[in-house]
Formats: C-alpha cells, sequence, structure tokens
C-alpha cells in the first residue's frame, strides 16, 4: 500500500499539491516514485515562470524510464527545490517532504475542485 496523506490534492498523473500559505507546494506521489525507480535526474521550472494547470511543467528522468510533470493548478513559480538537481533521489527517499519540487502562486483556486481527493486518487491507484 501506498502513502497517500489525507491534506493534498492529486492529479491522476500523480502530482500532488498542499497548500502552505498562501502558495500552492507540488511534487510527486508515493506511487509515482515508486512506478519510476531510482530517480537520477530532475528538471523543473525557474522562479518567476508560468504554469498552466494540466499542462507539462518539467521532468523525471529515473533508470526505468522519463516521465513529464503536469501542473496541477495555474500559476507563477515562487520557489524550486534545487536541493533536487544534486540529490533527485529525494523524490524516492521522501516524495511528500524533502522531495517537494515547486511552490506557485495560484492564479485561480477554483482549479483545486478539479483535483482528486485523497479517497478518489486512493481508488485509482489500488
Amino acid at each position: 500500500m501506498f502513502e497517500i496523506p489525507d491534506d493534498r490534492k492529486y492529479l491522476e498523473s500523480h502530482e500532488w499539491t498542499t497548500t502552505e500559505g498562501d502558495a500552492v507546494r507540488i511534487g510527486i506521489s508515493d506511487f509515482a516514485q515508486d512506478e519510476l525507480g531510482d530517480v537520477v535526474f530532475v528538471e523543473l521550472p525557474a522562479e518567476g515562470d508560468e504554469l498552466a494547470a494540466g499542462e507539462e511543467f518539467g521532468v523525471v528522468e529515473s533508470i526505468k524510464a522519463v516521465s513529464d510533470l503536469y501542473a496541477p493548478v495555474s500559476g507563477t513559480v515562487t520557489a524550486v527545490n534545487e536541493e533536487l538537481f544534486d540529490a533527485p533521489e529525494l523524490l524516492n527517499d521522501d516524495p511528500y517532504g524533502d522531495g517537494w519540487m515547486l511552490e506557485v502562486e495560484p492564479a485561480d483556486a477554483s482549479e483545486f475542485d478539479d483535483l482528486l481527493s485523497p479517497e478518489e486518487y486512493r481508488e485509482q491507484t489500488e
């Protein structure tokens, strides 16, 4: 069974979001990191870049596969977890903590309504 915290919302493509004050923090789920295997490279946008909900914003490369990352919400990137560039394995070790990817200032809070609840995401991964 995979860890699926109840304090987040999810995309079908296995990204998660949680709020950090006014910002939204984004990462990949425990299920996603397990499917990928050992992560060896991460490509992320820069601070100030604009994201569009549902659009590709980066890439995760593992020893098994290369996967695109999709934005759960639209907005402006306000922080990037630069530790991932030197230690991409943080995605495997702690996908909901130290392995976070981006913080975004959301453009439209109503986009959260379109994301999967923890229960809906659990059903998808079973």
